[in-house]
């Protein structure tokens, strides 16, 4: 049933629509009805992952020196370490102990602030509470003030009061659980990637023993690492010939970042390893950490060719160029890092990007001086990638395959002609477009202004849309015939539509995804099409520079200024368009791909066809979905009920929202939908 279709619903049950209609789901209850929002349900090895995060986390504050995890034969996993233990004493405002309360409430945990914790990976405050709603069994037992204490649950509800059972010599907290099956898609932990992870922490954290013991054979794994990174890099790349003997390492440190890396390149072959952590946390989708420590190294190599006259007239050197053969393991500490989902793979904090940039930067360019020949060597290897590329590019002239037609003379085109990395951001009227050009990078970003709303094309056909100039100078630029399923001539690899943040701009957006949704499918489905998100607001303190997407983010930064030791003024600036940004701006905060913030649009459900997913690259950008709460759709077998209204025809939503002949049923929406707020 369409759940946006008032002819087809009972106008009774329509007429008792009231508070009493509103359901509200307390404690673990949301967890365990859509746990997709909270975790990966293809397996239990994420449950894993974060409780030793939480030992991690005793580790990086310094008072853990050990975590040791079983595996039991039961399937059982249990995490001990010597840290402090869970507060075991009764909350001022909840009347409950602080590990009840921990286990049992989401949002929950001494990680909002900094006192406790400089750096932590467990931010969002659910991850050991998701543990505890997602098992069938949980035992945890706490050393702390010379005392032993004990305290179970089950299906994430008390079973077991916290009491006291004996005397401790040390401190430190034991977790055992037993996930619950129905919730995962195997019961199974990944044996490979507790050892991974585990190996990890061992060397992010110098001076961390971590042990795995699989309880079925006996055996136990040990690591541990008094050298860090350059010893890791070492260890993992011995087989392979490199440009480095030894690998190039470095480390910043002040009051909210510290960072460590180690790099090096192979010879000829690539190094297949590119690791990064926030907080000892993987992030294997990379983030903002990952694209500033890339950006630092490719303007450290630029200023060194042009320092020592190696770049030959017309080589132009990209981040790929820099970036082939690469082998590095990036580690940053961050105070309150913002991820993109629960998972926890990208780091989506915007800030984050300049600081390793500039940190990574300076601390390679004075290397790269200091090392004259091995520097040449690696700018000789990316100048023969960069005329490597250029080969490539010169057998095929992607500007002529418009069958001849000029393209429209408001395109301001990029010069690249490889597919693979142009970028044609389409852009809210000429003051903006005037903006976007001077903050676009021309070698491979192109700006094509657009003037106010286009037509509303979602009931007519493909060739109707056509008699409109503004569609056929859309249609001309991408090189694609709207209906058409034949995007082999798509001439820009990422289409990003650029918009005011405010009503009319978010009606643009709409309009342009409706055109590329009802006429260019397979441009969606095979994911090029992303809108970008550009801030609402500019925070100063002192020399420092934030943006914030929303209100949410204003807060949050603001609170973060407001407990240095030493906050100055904040002034807060709120833009009402994107003319108001100057190019600078608009470059850092939604043009450079290092800093922007970009949603990409994909098709989740189509009519007659089972769910689809976009497997589409996701190197530069957040969020690989058409809306933040596409991320939180779960993916569990318990949960079908949820997943058929979440996901409901996209078509038949846009349908709603856009066709002439929907007037009642978007009436009949806004009504009842009309104030939608973020979970």
């Amino acid at each position: 049933m369409n759940l946006f279709d008032n002819r087809t619903q009972d106008k009774t049950s329509d007429q008792r629509y009231d508070a009493r209609s509103i359901e509200v789901l307390k404690g673990l209850d949301p967890v365990k009805r859509r746990p997709g929002m909270y975790t990966d349900t293809s397996s239990p090895d994420h449950l894993a992952f974060e409780v030793i995060d939480n030992s991690v986390d005793e580790a990086i504050a310094g008072f853990a020196t050990r975590i040791d995890v079983t595996l039991t034969q039961d399937d059982r996993i249990i995490v001990s370490d010597n840290g402090r233990g869970m507060p075991v004493d009764i909350h001022p405002e909840e009347g409950i102990s602080g590990v009840e309360l921990i286990m049992t409430k989401l949002h929950a945990g001494a990680k909002f602030s900094n006192k406790d914790y400089a750096f932590s990976g467990g931010l969002h405050g659910v991850g050991v509470s998701v543990v505890n709603a997602l098992s069938i069994h949980l035992h945890i037992e706490i050393c702390r003030n010379s005392k032993q204490y004990t305290i179970e649950f089950q299906n994430g509800t008390k079973t077991k009061d916290l009491e006291e059972t004996g005397t401790a010599a040390n401190s430190g907290t034991t977790l055992g659980f037993k996930p619950n099956p129905a919730y995962f898609d195997t019961d199974q932990f990944n044996r490979d990637a507790i050892r991974a992870a585990l190996k990890s922490k061992a060397v992010l954290c110098q001076g961390l023993t971590t042990t795995f013991t699989l309880e079925q054979t006996g055996e136990t794994d040990t690591w541990y690492y008094d050298q860090g990174l350059d010893q890791y890099l070492q260890e993992r790349i011995s087989s392979a010939e490199t440009i480095f003997p030894e690998p190039f390492t470095g480390s910043a440190d002040n009051d909210e970042f510290q960072a460590v890396w180690a790099v090096n390149w192979g010879l000829e072959d690539p190094l297949d390893l590119e690791e990064s952590y926030v907080n000892l946390i993987p992030t294997k989708l990379g983030g903002t950490h990952v694209n500033g420590f890339r950006s630092g190294l490719l303007e450290s190599v630029k200023e060194f060719c042009k320092f020592r006259n190696l770049l030959p007239k017309g080589v132009f050197l990209t981040p790929e160029d820099i970036w082939q053969n690469v082998g590095y393991v990036l580690s940053i500490k961050l105070v309150e890092a913002q991820f993109s989902s629960q998972t926890k793979e990208r780091l989506s904090s915007r800030h984050c990007a300049s600081l390793v940039n500039l940190q990574v930067r300076d601390a390679f360019s004075l290397w790269l001086n200091q090392n004259v020949a091995l520097g040449e060597a690696l700018a000789l290897a990316a100048i023969e990638n960069a005329r490597r590329r250029e080969r490539k590019r010169k057998k095929v002239s992607l500007k002529t395959r418009t069958s001849g037609a000029s393209l429209p003379a408001k395109l301001s085109d990029c010069s690249s002609d490889d597919q693979r990395q142009r970028e044609l951001f389409f852009v809210e009227g000429d003051s903006a477009g005037g903006s976007a050009k001077q903050a676009r990078d021309r070698r491979f970003q192109a700006i094509m202004p657009l003037r106010g709303k286009i037509l509303n094309t979602w009931d007519l056909t493909s060739s109707a849309i056509l008699e409109s100039k503004e569609i056929q100078d859309i249609s001309q630029v991408l090189g694609v015939i709207p209906g058409s399923k034949d995007i082999s001539k798509l001439r820009y690899n990422k289409l990003c539509i650029l918009a005011d943040a405010d009503s009319d701009g978010l009606h643009i957006a709409t309009l342009l995804c409706a055109l590329f949704l009802k006429h260019f499918p397979e441009v969606v489905r095979q994911g090029h099409v992303f809108v970008a998100m550009p801030p609402l607001y500019r925070i100063d303190m002192g020399k420092e520079v934030f943006y914030a997407l929303d209100d949410s983010e204003r807060s949050a930064i603001i609170k973060r200024l407001s407990r240095r030791k030493k906050p100055s003024k904040i002034n807060i600036q709120r833009f009402k368009g994107l003319g108001e940004m100057n190019p600078s701006q608009l470059r850092e905060t939604t043009i450079a791909p290092d800093s922007r913030r970009l949603v990409q649009l994909t098709i989740t459900n189509e009519p007659g066809a089972g769910e689809q997913k976009s497997d589409s690259a996701r190197e530069n950008d957040e969020s690989p979905s058409a809306s933040p709460e596409s991320q939180r759709s779960p993916d569990s077998p318990k949960t079908d009920d949820f997943r058929t209204s979440e996901k409901e025809d996209v078509f038949q939503v846009m349908d709603m929202l856009l066709s002439k002949k929907r007037a009642r049923d978007r009436k009949h929406w806004i009504e009842t939908h009309g104030i939608i707020k973020e979970i």
